[in-house]
């Protein structure tokens, strides 16, 4: 059975996460794809072709990816490369406190190339990215014409 992990599952989007596929035929090759709907609504998607080691897994920190939307080793790529549906987008966090970007992780089988959202993983599961700290305090700054936000710690 085919698993996929992301460790942390919840984590500050600054900090690194360990992505690890475990479960494929040893050679396979596989397409990890992420994405996420900022809260407009808009999609954006990232992915990277992988051959699984003689044990059946794939670690991004480690092998290198084939092609997608980067190539060589980028333990963070599927994150760093998320790239809009729809042309001209920018992913844009407006609600740093409230709420997390939530990524979903997905291992397709073969070279997935498509943008179907519809294709079939063979496994799946979901990272929390936050942008605030617990217990972060924001205070909003408006001084003259400076707007900002300033972030306590707690």
């Amino acid at each position: 059975m085919v698993e996929v992990t992301v460790t942390p599952q919840s984590s500050l989007a600054d900090r690194p996460v360990q992505i690890r596929v475990r479960g494929l035929s040893p050679s396979q090759l596989v397409t990890l794809r992420a994405w996420l709907k900022d809260e407009q609504g808009e999609r954006f998607q990232s992915r990277a072709f992988f051959r699984a080691d003689e044990a059946g897994e794939v670690d991004p920190g480690l092998r290198a990816a084939l092609g997608g939307s980067y190539s060589g080793v980028w333990p963070m790529g599927l994150f760093w490369f998320l790239q809009p549906d729809t042309l001209f987008r920018r992913l844009v966090k407006r609600d740093v406190a409230g709420s997390p970007f939530r990524v979903r992780v997905e291992v397709l089988d073969g070279l997935g190339l498509g943008a179907d959202p519809r294709e079939q993983p063979l496994a799946s599961c979901e990272a929390e990215r936050w942008y605030v700290g617990p217990g972060v305090q924001r205070v909003p700054v408006r001084e003259g014409r400076v707007r900002g936000a300033l972030f306590l710690p707690p």
